[in-house]
């Protein structure tokens, strides 16, 4: 349902285009539900009215304070201005002239001045990670640099080593290309897809440096995909549903034909390796399912050893780097034992972290996310 209380002004000239985006076609996806135009267009009769500075890009975070804000000011993160106001609609003709104002003037005015960081806050539950809101002007910095606040805001904080250490430089190049190119995350979601089905087929076939390289490729797609619908605010419920369906079902897939690639000459222990495997990915996702059920945050953001533990537990990413480095070392058989051993090692560790974390809400005290404590 539309918000007919609230409209959204953009008042001044743009700045440059961001992921080769406007600012009005940002502003417009922000609030997708509300009346959103420029300066040109006239001021609403009634209700509140959200004045934000063309030339400045605002953190999707601010959204909600400021659609339920009155008579607030928010200041800029980069510059000693203001960003954006939120005013009567029979005021707003009249003190948008703030904009070009200070906080001071705005305090003098009668609006609350509040700070991004200060309006929402820095924890970001569903990516894990703190990051202070922003509000930047795009004229007080060059453009890449804004897009990059923008992409690194979008990353998750808790996630596996290589999508932490390796992907972030080159996915960010990458989502800028698809963002100017405007391919859709669906696109990129779709043909990260079809390196899981080519991965999938090589293995079986024991072309496993091929297979690799599929597989690598899919796991950066992955990272690109999620970073593009976020920084061009064009994440979608299908989007949403292929690309973590897609995450989910396919690794078993992929451990099982790394098996069946082997031949039939197998070594006997090879046959539990591949079931160990397989039963340990289903069994660390229920244990991270019931930890997310019981306490209402995931198993990986409760303790910094927890995060850290995600950077290497037996998950697609690191199971690809075992696998990795002993087919270039000519035995992949043993790179599929080495994946099931950990995998029972992880287990064992989850098991007991997620015990203490019983222990711990027995005793009488709360079982919180270490990122949202702080």
């Amino acid at each position: 349902m539309n918000d007919v209380s609230l409209t959204v002004r953009l008042i001044g000239a743009e700045g440059p285009r961001l992921f080769a985006r406007t600012a009005l076609e940002r502003a417009q996806r922000m609030f997708p539900d509300v009346d959103v135009a420029g300066a040109s267009a006239p001021m609403p009769a009634s209700g509140r009215v959200v004045l934000m500075r063309a030339d400045h890009v605002l953190d999707d975070a601010l959204v909600g304070p400021l659609s339920a804000a009155s008579d607030l000011a928010l200041s800029s993160s980069n510059t000693s201005g203001i960003a954006a106001i939120v005013v009567d609609a029979t005021r707003a003709n009249q003190q948008q002239a703030l904009l070009d104002g200070t906080p001071n003037d705005c305090a003098r005015a009668g609006l609350a001045v509040a700070a991004p960081q200060h309006l929402a806050g820095a924890y970001r539950a569903r990516l894990r990670n703190r990051v202070p809101p922003y509000a930047l002007s795009t004229r007080a910095m060059a453009p890449r640099e804004v897009e990059r606040v923008m992409y690194d805001a979008t990353y998750k904080g808790i996630t596996d080593i290589v999508t932490k250490y390796v992907w972030p430089t080159p996915a960010f190049f990458v989502t800028r290309w698809c963002a100017a190119a405007r391919i859709t995350p669906n696109a990129v979601t779709v043909v990260s897809f079809l390196c899981v089905l080519a991965a999938t087929a090589l293995f079986a076939s024991g072309w496993y440096l091929p297979g690799l390289l599929a597989a690598w490729a899919m796991c950066f797609l992955d990272t690109v995909d999620g970073k593009l619908a976020r920084v061009t605010l064009t994440a979608s419920k299908l989007g949403d549903v292929l690309d973590h369906g897609t995450d989910l079902l396919h690794p078993p897939f992929w451990w099982y034909a790394w098996y069946a690639g082997l031949g039939p000459a197998n070594p006997p222990y090879m046959d539990v390796a591949v079931w160990i495997v397989i039963a340990g990915y289903v069994l660390g996702r229920a244990q991270e399912g019931l930890f997310l059920a019981t306490f209402r945050f995931e198993m990986f953001g409760w303790r910094p050893l927890d995060a850290r533990s995600r950077l290497i537990t037996a998950r697609r990413n690191p199971n690809l780097l075992l696998l990795s480095v002993a087919t270039l070392a000519g035995r992949p058989d043993l790179g599929l034992a080495a994946v099931a051993a950990w995998t029972l090692l992880c287990l064992a560790f989850h098991g007991v972290r997620i015990a203490q974390a019983f222990v711990t809400r027995a005793t009488g005290r709360a079982v919180t996310s270490f990122l949202a404590d702080a």
